[in-house]
C-alpha cells in the first residue's frame, strides 16, 4: 500500500484560484495527494472575493482533490452553509464532513473520523462569546470532542483554527518575531491538545508560519508536531501549504511510535506558569506534577467544602458516559458528578465551581440536592425545579411533549437515534419506573402496547430500555423503533455487548411484573425489553464501570448509526424538533391512550 500523502493549508480567505493552482502544481510534481485539510478562515474576507469563491461552489471551477475545511466563517458563509445543511444528502450528524460541492467538505462543530486509516480530530470555528450559528465553537463541541478523544487509539491529526496558548514554551529557536502568545491564541485549544495528544496539530489564524520542534507527551509514547500555517497569498510569502506523509498510528508498532527526533522538547503545556491561563485562573508552577498540563481541572467549591483537596480532578469520559477506557486513569470517577452532569449541570461548574462562558453556556450552574430522595418537601421542590424532566420545572422542554396521562407523559427524545425515538416518563419526580405503585404500572403497560401497535403498522418493533441509577434523578424509559427484520438480532447483540464488558445478562421471561418483584432499590440496574416479551437484566455493582449510555450505544450499532450514539451530536434546532413532534403526534394519535 502506497504511503498516504496529505496537504495542509492555512487561512484560505476565499482565494481558491491561488490555492488550487498551487495544489495542482504540487500534486503533479510530488503527488498524488489523498486530501487537503484547511485551517483558519476559509471564506473570503471581503465581498469582492465572493464571485471567485462561488465559482467553485456552483461547479464552474473544479476542486482537484478532496478538500476539508474547519474555518466556517467569513463573507458569504452563513448563506452557503445554511444551504449545505438543508441539502437532503447532508441530513444527520456527519463527523466525516458535510458535502458542500464536489471534493469540498465542511467539518462542522467537532468530531473525529477516519480517512484512509488516519484518525483525524477537529474543532471547527473560533472561540467567541457571541454564540453565532457559524464560525464559533460551543461548549458542547468542546465536551463532545473530549469524549471522542478519550476513546482508545491515537489521534493522528488534530485540526484547529486558533493556535494553542503556550505552544512556544520551551522552544529554543525559530519562533517568528511577529508571534505573540498573549494575542490570538486560545487556552481551550491548549487544554484539548494536552488531552488528545495528537501526532500532528495544525492551526491557522496567526498570520505566520511556524514549524515547532516536536514535543514529548505525558503518558503517551509518541511525540506531537505542531504546525502553524500562514494565509494563502500572504504578502510576506510565508509558507501557507505543507505536505506530510503520515503512517496511521493504528498500523505502527510501539517501537515506531516511541521514536523521538533529537530536537524533541518537553510538552509546552506542562509549563503552565508560562502559559496563558483562563481569566481569573491561578497560575501553577511547572514543577508540580507531570499532570499539571491538566490545569483546567480545579476542584469545585462544593468539593473544597468537603475537604477533598486540590488534587481532586474529575475524569470527563467517566462523568459524560459512565465509563473510562484507561486502565490507569489519574482522574476521579465520581458517580455523583456523573449524575449531576446527566441532569444538565455544567462540567466546568462541577470542577471549578464556576463557568466562564457566562450566558452562552446552555448548562445549569447549580447542584441538585445531595442524598437522593428526601423527606423534605422543599428539597423535592428544589430538585423538581432543576430537573429537565419534571413538568413543573422551567427547564423542561415542553415542545417535545407528545401527550400527558395520569401517571406518565410521553415526549420525543432530544438528540434522537431515529426520528420516532421516544421517552416514557413518570410525572412524579422519581428515579425509576419499577418502584411506582401498581396503578402506575397499568398505565405504563397501556402506553407500551400503544407504541408496539404504532410501530408494528410501520413494519417495526419497539425496544424499551431503562438505566436505573440508584442515585438517579428522574426516570425515563426509552422507546426505540427498529426494523422487524432485525428484531431477532436484538438479544444477540446485547449479549455480545455484555460479553465485551465482562458480564452476562439475567433473562427474565415473565415480564415486568417479575422484574419489579426482583428489583432492589439499593442497586443500580440496566434492563432492556426485547421483542417476544423477554427482559435482559443486569444488576450493576457499586464499583463496576458501566456506560450510562449502554442501551443507546448498542442500538446505534444495530441500526448502523454509530455516529448518533452520543445524543449531544444529534441535537436539532427547536424548529426542527417541533416539526418532528407534530409528525409523530399525527401518526400516533389513534394509538395514544392519553388522547
Amino acid at each position: 500500500m502506497a504511503p498516504l500523502r496529505i496537504l495542509l493549508c492555512g487561512d484560505v480567505l476565499g482565494r481558491l484560484n491561488q490555492l488550487f493552482k498551487r495544489v495542482s502544481s504540487v500534486n503533479k510534481s510530488a503527488g498524488p495527494f489523498d486530501a487537503l485539510f484547511c485551517v483558519g478562515q476559509f471564506f473570503p474576507d471581503s465581498i469582492e472575493g465572493l464571485e471567485e469563491f462561488n465559482g467553485y461552489i456552483e461547479g464552474s471551477s473544479k476542486i482537484p482533490i478532496p478538500t476539508y475545511f474547519i474555518g466556517d466563517y467569513g463573507v458569504g458563509s452563513p448563506k452557503i452553509l445554511s444551504a449545505v445543511l438543508k441539502d437532503p444528502s447532508n441530513q444527520g450528524f456527519k463527523m466525516e464532513g458535510f458535502r458542500v460541492c464536489d471534493n469540498l467538505f465542511w467539518l462542522k462543530g467537532s468530531g473525529k473520523f477516519e480517512l484512509h486509516g488516519l484518525s483525524v480530530a477537529y474543532l471547527s470555528g473560533r472561540r467567541s462569546p457571541t454564540g453565532a450559528q457559524f464560525g464559533t465553537y460551543s461548549q458542547d463541541d468542546v465536551d463532545a470532542l473530549r469524549a471522542l478523544a478519550e476513546d482508545p487509539g491515537t489521534v493522528d491529526i488534530f485540526l484547529t483554527n486558533e493556535w494553542p496558548s503556550g505552544v512556544t514554551n520551551g522552544v529554543t529557536s525559530n519562533v517568528p518575531s511577529e508571534i505573540s502568545d498573549s494575542s490570538g491564541s486560545d487556552p481551550t485549544v491548549s487544554e484539548l491538545v494536552a488531552e488528545i495528544k495528537p501526532r500532528y496539530h495544525v492551526a491557522g489564524t496567526m498570520g505566520a508560519y511556524f514549524d515547532r520542534q516536536p514535543y514529548a507527551n505525558v503518558d503517551a509514547l509518541h511525540v506531537t508536531r505542531f504546525l502553524g500555517l500562514a494565509p494563502v497569498g500572504n504578502k510576506d510569502k510565508q509558507k501557507f501549504i505543507h505536505a506530510i506523509s503520515p503512517t496511521p498510528a493504528s498500523t505502527m508498532s510501539k517501537t515506531e511510535l516511541r521514536a523521538k527526533p533529537p530536537n524533541t522538547t518537553l510538552s509546552p503545556y506542562t509549563i503552565v506558569g508560562k502559559a496563558a491561563p483562563h481569566d481569573g485562573a491561578t497560575k501553577r508552577s511547572g514543577d508540580s506534577t507531570p499532570e499539571s498540563q491538566y490545569w483546567r481541572y480545579d476542584v469545585s467549591q462544593k468539593r473544597q467544602k468537603h475537604g477533598d483537596g486540590n488534587g481532586d480532578r474529575l475524569c470527563f469520559k467517566f462523568v459524560s458516559s459512565g465509563s473510562c477506557p484507561r486502565e490507569k486513569c489519574h482522574f476521579r470517577h465520581d458517580e455523583e458528578a456523573m449524575q449531576q452532569y446527566s441532569s444538565g449541570v455544567c462540567f466546568d461548574f462541577l470542577n471549578k465551581g464556576k463557568c466562564e462562558r457566562g450566558p452562552d453556556c446552555n448548562f445549569k450552574h447549580s447542584l441538585q440536592e445531595e442524598g437522593g430522595r428526601s423527606a423534605s418537601g422543599a428539597a423535592n421542590s428544589n430538585r423538581s425545579r432543576e430537573c429537565w424532566f419534571c413538568l413543573s420545572s422551567p427547564n423542561v422542554e415542553s415542545h417535545l411533549i407528545t401527550s400527558v396521562g395520569e401517571y406518565y407523559y410521553c415526549a420525543l427524545a432530544k438528540g434522537p437515534l431515529l426520528p420516532d425515538h421516544a421517552l416514557i416518563m413518570p410525572i412524579e419526580h422519581t428515579p425509576n419506573t419499577l418502584s411506582l405503585p401498581q396503578e402506575c404500572e397499568k398505565e405504563l403497560e397501556r402506553l407500551q402496547n400503544s407504541f408496539r401497535a404504532y410501530f408494528k403498522k410501520q413494519g417495526k418493533e419497539a425496544i424499551f430500555f431503562e438505566w436505573v441509577f440508584k442515585r438517579g434523578s428522574h426516570a425515563n424509559l426509552q422507546v426505540v423503533p427498529i426494523p422487524s427484520s432485525r428484531a431477532s438480532l436484538v438479544q444477540d447483540i446485547f449479549n455480545l455487548a455484555a460479553e465485551k464488558l465482562g458480564f452476562k445478562f439475567t433473562i427474565i421471561k415473565e415480564g415486568r411484573q417479575a422484574l419489579r418483584t426482583q428489583f432492589d432499590r439499593s442497586c443500580s440496574l440496566f434492563y432492556v425489553e426485547v421483542p417476544g416479551g423477554g427482559i435482559l437484566s443486569h444488576v450493576v455493582e457499586e464499583n463496576e464501570k458501566f456506560p450510562a449510555q449502554f442501551g443507546r450505544e448498542v442500538l446505534a450499532g444495530l441500526l448502523n448509526v454509530a455516529d448518533r450514539a452520543d445524543w449531544r451530536n444529534c441535537k436539532d434546532s427547536k424548529e426542527e424538533e417541533i416539526k418532528m413532534v407534530e409528525r409523530f403526534k399525527s401518526g400516533f394519535q389513534e394509538y395514544d391512550p392519553n388522547q
